[in-house]
């Protein structure tokens, strides 16, 4: 009987942030261990089904890095990076449009209907969603990996009024339609702008923003999250994270949010929740 108790107690706490959020947008960088492991992924389904059922319009953007990697090592390629991007040559581009569109996508799609939502698979290219330029760091050419020029939210808008759920792969349309692969985390950022999402959640696999002492920062203000990454607090792969979350709020997004993916329901458990999960990032009282 208590852990019935406490599921109500719970679904009492739920309540406001239902209410506050309701026809509200939240755009969702699904990646790590949480499209990885079986029960995360199940998990993570039915977060999003669950949002989407008591009003909120929840948007997701995959990634797919380690699967894209997986492929081109059983075709003999070598995966390689400059500053955390990866060098996509025409053949490494073909592999990433087939493993993101083709294969992380779909997959995506079919868990989320499999537990009762609506969900439909796109790419940037879709519906003129994202147009980008290819990207050139510290003067190398980097292939097809490409940096955003605009997004214009349209077919998102469209699918959401008519209660469907967004899932979107990061490849962006080019000059004369050619696709460009796109880091995942700037994608949503982007997105969550272009929609004036109240919430961008990242899920990662660290509990969140750590100080130096590794103790979780629960909350940043923009001032706060830029300091944590020039003061060298922030390091690797945590500093892009960061820098998307300030961007995306600076940009309009209500509060970004950094959250350990390797926890159950860890997107209901930020939402819906008083103490939240991870880092919050310029959220407004």
């Amino acid at each position: 009987m208590k852990k019935e108790i406490e599921k109500i107690k719970l679904l009492f706490e739920s309540l406001p942030y239902i209410r506050k959020f309701s026809g509200k947008t939240v755009v969702i960088k699904y990646g790590g261990n949480a499209m990885v492991e079986t029960e995360l992924k199940k998990s993570f389904a039915r977060d999003v089904v669950l949002m989407k059922s008591v009003g909120l319009n929840p948007v997701v953007v995959h990634g797919g890095g380690p699967q894209i990697g997986s492929m081109l090592e059983r075709l003999g390629k070598k995966s390689e990076f400059v500053e955390g991007i990866r060098v996509t040559d025409d053949e490494t581009m073909d592999v990433v449009e087939m493993v993101l569109v083709g294969g992380v996508n779909k997959e995506i799609v079919g868990l989320i209907n499999h537990y009762g939502g609506n969900a439909v698979g796109l790419a940037g290219k879709d519906g003129g969603l994202i147009k980008a330029s290819p990207m050139k760091k510290r003067g190398k050419k980097m292939g097809s990996a490409g940096i955003i020029d605009s997004v214009d939210p349209s077919v998102i808008k469209l699918l959401d009024s008519s209660d469907f759920i967004p899932v979107i792969a990061p490849v962006g349309a080019g000059a004369g339609g050619r696709s460009l692969n796109i880091n995942a985390d700037t994608v949503a950022g982007r997105v969550a702008a272009s929609l004036g999402a109240e919430k961008l959640i990242l899920l990662t696999d660290v509990e969140g923003v750590l100080d130096k002492k590794k103790k979780l920062l629960s909350t940043l203000t923009l001032t706060q999250a830029k300091r944590v990454i020039s003061s060298g607090v922030a390091k690797g792969g945590m500093i892009p994270k960061l820098k998307c979350c300030i961007e995306a709020v600076t940009d309009g997004v209500g509060a970004a949010h950094i959250i350990d993916g390797r926890v159950e329901h860890a997107v209901l458990l930020e939402v819906f929740t008083d103490k939240g999960i991870g880092t919050a990032i310029g959220l407004k009282k």
